[in-house]
Formats: C-alpha cells, structure tokens, sequence
C-alpha cells in the first residue's frame, strides 16, 4: 500500500519562491521564518514573475586533434553548478519522503541516475540560496526532468500517486510552483549528458549514482506493477 505525502503547496511562504536577490550564500533562516516539449507554458497568465537569469559561462575551446598545420578546436562544457548545489542534493536525500519515494521507485524508470544528476543542474539555475530548497524543489526537478527526457507520461503519473495518492485537489497548486520553477530558471530546462556526467564525477561515491537502469534484470511484472 503506498502511503500519500502531501506537501503545503499553497502555503509556501512568499520568500522561499522564485525571487530576483543575488546568488550570494545566506546564513540559515531565523526561527521564526517558515527543447522537447514547451506545450503550454507560454500561455501563463503570471507574467509578473521574476526571471532570475544568471549570464551563462564564456565558452571555453580545447585543442581536440593537431596535425600539421591544421588544428581542430572542440567547444568545452564550462559547469555552473557550484559545490552548495551537491550539497542541497546531499541534504535533500536524507529527507524521509524523499528516502521512501527513492526506495519506492525499484524499477528506477522515475528517478535514475541521470534524472537525478538533471535535479542538481536545475538547483543551479533556479536561483535560491541552498537553505530554501525543500524536498517540494526536489520533486518539482524531478518531475520537470521525467517531462524532458521520458516520452511516456507514466513516470511523472508515479510522482503524483507517491506523494497525493489518488486525489487530484494539490496538482494545481504543484503545476504552477513547477511554471515558476522553469521561469526563474529562464526557460533553461535542457540539460546535457556531458554535464549529467560532469555533474556525477563531482562524487563519484554518492549512492544514487548506483541508479543504474542498465544494470537491472528486465522483470516484466515488477514494470506493471
């Protein structure tokens, strides 16, 4: 039986949403604080929504192959994701619902390696300081990669069942955190293998790395159940 997580969609507090502050790393809060598919996401109403975009990095050209006079240049991936951003994502694993949610999905077609690698990348570009994220920014990554990178709707199906069960009432408010989640990180929601990869040598030893699908036996009934 899967239990239902319902996250306090609606109540976030205003100044753990999407703002335009600089990057610069914050103390903790005080104890009082609280190019797949663009569809339709063009067509929200909310454009009064801060866009946080950070300038990307200059282009960085390596020395591929020489021969002769002739030299071949190959563009380099020059990464964003700073060391806070492992860090979040550390943190985040430890969160119980994120740990049962994670344990749940044993036939990893929701939350594999990759998929997982795509969360941190979106950390980096979303703009917030490492202590607002919550494990709602983590299944809003999660469900924005599935909606990138898997052409079949059920994964990101798997993620309402998990945290709302049957009931329809919370995926409202959970679609618009995920259009202000896209706007603040400027649209830019396309994540390269190269830098999954980049992004999982950063600590090789980190458990969800192990998320491998191609090193699961195909079992035909634990996919439809």
């Amino acid at each position: 039986m899967v239990r239902s997580w319902s996250f306090p969609l609606c109540a976030m507090p205003s100044k753990f949403a999407f703002s335009n502050q600089p990057r610069e790393e914050a103390g903790p809060p005080p104890p009082s604080a609280s190019p797949k598919r663009k569809r339709d996401l063009s067509s929200d109403s909310e454009d009064n929504l801060a866009e946080l975009l950070e300038p990307d990095p200059e282009p960085v050209w390596s020395v591929e192959t020489l021969s002769g006079l002739r030299m071949k240049l190959k563009r380099r991936h020059l990464s964003i994701v700073r060391p806070e951003h492992h860090e979040v994502f550390t943190r985040l694993l430890e969160d119980p619902v994120v740990k049962k949610f994670l344990a749940w999905d044993t036939t990893l077609r929701v939350s594999d390696k990759y998929l997982l690698s795509m969360v941190i990348a979106y950390f980096s570009r979303a703009g917030l300081f490492s202590w607002q994220y919550r494990p709602i920014h983590f299944f809003l990554a999660l469900y924005l990669a599935n909606d990138m990178e898997e052409d079949n709707q059920a994964p990101k199906q798997d993620i309402f069942y998990f945290l709302y069960g049957k009931s329809y009432a919370q995926r409202p408010a959970f679609h618009k955190l995920r259009f202000q989640f896209i706007r603040s990180m400027g649209w830019r929601i396309w994540v390269s293998r190269e830098e999954c990869e980049e992004i999982q040598a950063y600590n090789p030893e980190l458990w969800v790395w192990a998320r491998d699908r191609t090193n699961l036996t195909y079992n035909p009934r634990a996919m439809e159940a």
